[in-house]
């Protein structure tokens, strides 16, 4: 099995990173690399992890000269990579033990190239709902209705990527990654499994309604070059699909 290096940014998560860290350090596949980009001025967390999990050669720590944001940090952990695929996972949430084990499987028995599964949004303790998508692959028109892929439910092969995969915008920047794949005509393959808990944090910036309303505009009209009333259009399906996945 090739290597896998695995992009974790870091920004204000600490009651949450120590599982995330443990949740991928515990999987069942092992040959992987987990990347962890310490985008925080603050130091104090930075002092927390590396004590925690200073006798761990797979975890590599990069600290940023200052705050970049989630996406540009992915980047440099993508350009400081040496896996042949790159996985992702966000600071505050959790793989299931056999996540890699199994995606690999998938992905490699069939010959892919970027691949996602099914993951669980836990909203409290007493409240969680299922992300799931029932189709087998996506292409590009279908991820422009509707953003079904989880950030850190994805595997996709380095060769299909560059360096600058996701944009400098706060919030929905994987969304523009993702869609800049499939627009070169790469498929997203769905792995109908849930391996993933999404810890949805109310003081962060994926929970801010206003912030996501306007990246998702910008997402359109900036990145995807629709004009402006496609662009409130596409907004439009795309915040019904969303609310439709919460019901």
């Amino acid at each position: 099995m090739p290597l896998v290096s695995i992009i974790m940014p870091y920004y204000k998560k600490i009651n949450f990173v120590i599982n995330a860290i443990n949740s991928v350090l515990n999987q069942s596949f092992q040959n992987f690399e987990l990347i962890l980009i310490y985008d925080d001025a603050n130091l104090s967390d930075l002092e927390i992890i590396k004590n925690k999990f200073k006798n761990n050669p797979k975890l590599k720590i990069i600290k940023n000269n200052e705050n970049f944001g989630a996406g540009i940090s992915r980047n440099i952990g993508i350009s400081k990579s040496i896996g042949d695929i790159i996985a992702f996972i966000d600071s505050d949430d959790y793989w299931f033990q056999k996540k890699l084990e199994k995606q690999l499987d998938f992905m490699n028995h069939n010959n892919l190239n970027f691949i996602f599964c099914s993951y669980e949004k836990k909203i409290s303790e007493k409240k969680s709902i299922t992300i799931i998508n029932p189709k087998e692959k996506l292409e590009y028109n279908d991820l422009i209705k509707s953003c079904d892929i989880g950030t850190s439910t994805v595997l996709v092969r380095k060769k299909i990527i560059d360096d600058e995969l996701f944009p400098n915008l706060k919030t929905k920047e994987d969304y523009v990654a993702w869609l800049k794949i499939l627009k070169k005509g790469f498929y997203a393959y769905n792995l109908n499994e849930t391996l993933v808990i999404w810890n949805s944090v109310e003081d962060s910036l994926s929970a801010s309604f206003f912030q996501k309303i306007f990246d998702g505009f910008r997402v359109y009209y900036n990145y995807e070059k629709f004009s402006f009333l496609k662009s409130i259009f596409c907004l439009l399906i795309l915040s019904l699909n969303s609310v439709k996945k919460k019901i």
